[in-house]
């Protein structure tokens, strides 16, 4: 086996994993998947894996569940066929949201998933913009956290926008919103947010002067797209002049599309840290090279 990176492309999205490989020139393995009878996931790596420095290419998307166990099969069937060190980039790691026990009886889907991925042999793991930064700390291996600020904001600047304002939907994407506004040098407005139940979304009040803007709704994932619906009404509301929105990982449960198309937005772009959606109208920005460029990095250590 070359004694260089080599990468393995999962079922989620093959054609990511390939991008990946050809910009580090690493070899790219496949691993079909199929089924038994009993619709248990069946997985066989073809290629050398005898001291390999594998890197998994596996985003959790839908269906979450098959995709997660899928990922702990490729883990431990390269440990068994010899791979040296196993490193996981998950672009989208789901089971991200559920990460405390607000109530009695819920489970800490992170903290479990991670287990389950640490049991399975990964030895590191890669991810783009967890929902949580915190979330870095229900993983007992390491963990390389990128941002997706390097792809985004290239993006934001090429749409030019007369009068841009970055806003964060709530609080908890403050953070990012800061970063790009503070580098595209814009003005920075957020929303006061409820949430009555799970993926339901309500927007209360829009904090900072939006009138006559050219607003961006930056945002970690578009699930339902309630949250980017309510924001983009609340946004009008206000005075804004247009109404663009821009988010990391395209989730985009059933009616989510749907939402969006008619929320009257005017841009809307997202990456391709999952694969997105046939014949959506969005914009698709690429992470390849992010995620390439820290694979070089990992593999020269």
């Amino acid at each position: 086996m070359s004694a260089g990176p080599v990468v393995l492309a999962g079922d989620a999205h093959p054609a990511l994993a390939a991008d990946i490989a050809r910009r580090c020139g690493a070899p790219l393995l496949a691993c079909p998947v199929a089924a038994f009878a009993d619709g248990e996931t069946r997985v066989r790596i073809e290629g050398e894996l005898a001291g390999a420095d594998l890197y998994v290419v596996q985003p959790t998307c839908a269906p979450t569940n098959e995709r997660l166990t899928t990922l702990a099969l490729m883990a431990d069937a390269a440990r068994a066929a010899g791979a040296a060190r196993i490193t996981a980039l998950v672009p989208y790691f789901g089971y991200a949201r559920q990460d405390v026990r607000k109530h009695p009886g819920e489970p800490r889907s992170a903290q479990l998933a991670a287990r389950l991925l640490a049991a399975a042999g990964v030895d590191r793991l890669v991810a783009l913009d967890l929902h949580s930064p915190a979330l870095e700390s229900a993983f007992t291996m390491p963990v390389v956290h990128l941002l997706a600020d390097e792809a985004l904001l290239p993006a934001l600047r090429a749409w030019a926008l007369p009068k841009p304002m970055i806003v964060s939907p709530d609080a908890g994407g403050l953070k990012r919103a800061q970063r790009c506004a503070g580098a595209l040098g814009a003005p920075l407005a957020v929303l006061a947010k409820t949430r009555p139940r799970a993926d339901v979304a309500q927007a209360l009040e829009v904090l900072g002067d939006v009138r006559g803007r050219d607003c961006v709704i930056l945002d970690d994932m578009a699930s339902t797209g309630g949250t980017i619906a309510a924001a983009a009404e609340a946004l009008r509301a206000a005075g804004a002049q247009s109404v663009h929105a821009l988010f990391v990982h395209a989730v985009l449960a059933p009616g989510a599309l749907e939402r969006l198309g008619a929320a009257r937005l005017g841009r809307v772009a997202t990456t391709d840290s999952v694969p997105p959606p046939p014949a959506a109208r969005l914009e698709v920005i690429g992470i390849a090279p992010l995620l390439a460029a820290a694979l070089t990095r990992l593999a020269a250590h």
